[in-house]
């Protein structure tokens, strides 16, 4: 099992989500950078959809009271491991023996950073996952410190075969790319423009369902209210404050503002590091 110690700022169980429930009303939830996710279960020989640990800002402690293979992938942080495994980092398999902690410090860059364990953290599923959603409450409270995670079993998982991974590029302002509409025709003729012109600004008020911004406005051609239709992660939905939001992980199925552009699957896991303060660009 897995003791938390302390969770740092906010910590969840995350899989890959529960895919095919939106026509339920049900968000896909899962891992908000799922790259970084399934890095750490291939380090330490887990299928790429076993659940592991997502931390916010790190500061994470943790206690394994029995021997097993961890992975720490994604917002590069500090690491704290037992006497012995000096030099040991973020994107290799690591030894942990019976008893011993790990702790996380705060990446100085990237918001998220995930703890793979060998075997998967073995909580409830819920609609066939693992994962915590912030939106809907399904899933596995956030984790609280005193509490004990169960692991999975390891037989029949294959061998642990990669010494180390590359680390984490994180840009200073990176770009994302965005693919236009589907309501593209409810902005003026250069809205688009004004989007991929930027900078914009990460706020405090994003969160796991969306990241809010702050730059220049996208100016509407039409106004009045659009009905509820359904939203992907990534889509770029623009409230009359004309200030846009980025749906992440556990964003709801459907929405009522136009969206202006949806970010390239591709870059949706760059988008997750994302913290406030940050800047970014977009492009068409």
């Amino acid at each position: 099992m897995i003791e938390i110690l302390s969770p740092g700022a906010y910590a969840t169980v995350q899989d890959l989500g529960r895919p095919g429930y939106a026509h339920l009303g049900v968000p896909r939830s899962g891992a908000a950078d799922r790259r970084s996710l399934t890095l750490a279960n291939r380090l330490v020989g887990n299928p790429e959809g076993h659940a592991a640990i997502e931390l916010t800002f790190g500061g994470a402690r943790l206690r394994f009271p029995r021997p097993c293979w961890i992975a720490v992938t994604g917002a590069p942080c500090p690491l704290q491991v037992p006497r012995g495994h000096a030099g040991v980092g973020m994107c290799a398999p690591v030894w942990m023996p019976a008893g011993s902690e790990l702790g996380v410090g705060v990446p100085a860059a990237g918001l998220r950073t995930y703890v793979a364990v060998r075997g998967g953290v073995d909580v409830e599923p819920v609609l066939s996952s693992r994962s915590t959603d912030s939106l809907s409450g399904l899933g596995p409270a956030p984790l609280r410190a005193g509490q004990r995670l169960a692991v999975g079993p390891v037989a029949g998982l294959g061998p642990i075969t990669v010494d180390a991974a590359p680390p984490l590029s994180l840009p200073r302002q990176p770009v994302l790319r965005v693919l236009p509409g589907p309501r593209e025709d409810w902005f003026a003729p250069a809205a688009l423009g004004v989007l991929c012109g930027g900078p914009y600004e990460v706020t405090a008020e994003s969160n796991r369902v969306g990241m809010r911004l702050s730059g220049p406005v996208l100016p509407r051609a039409r106004t009045g209210e659009l009905p509820s239709e359904g939203m992907v992660q990534g889509a770029i939905q623009v409230p009359p404050s004309g200030s846009p939001i980025i749906f992440l992980a556990d964003h709801p199925p459907t929405g009522g503002y136009p969206v202006i552009a949806v970010v390239a699957a591709a870059d949706l896991p760059l988008a997750a590091q994302l913290r406030p303060g940050d800047h970014l660009h977009f492009r068409h």
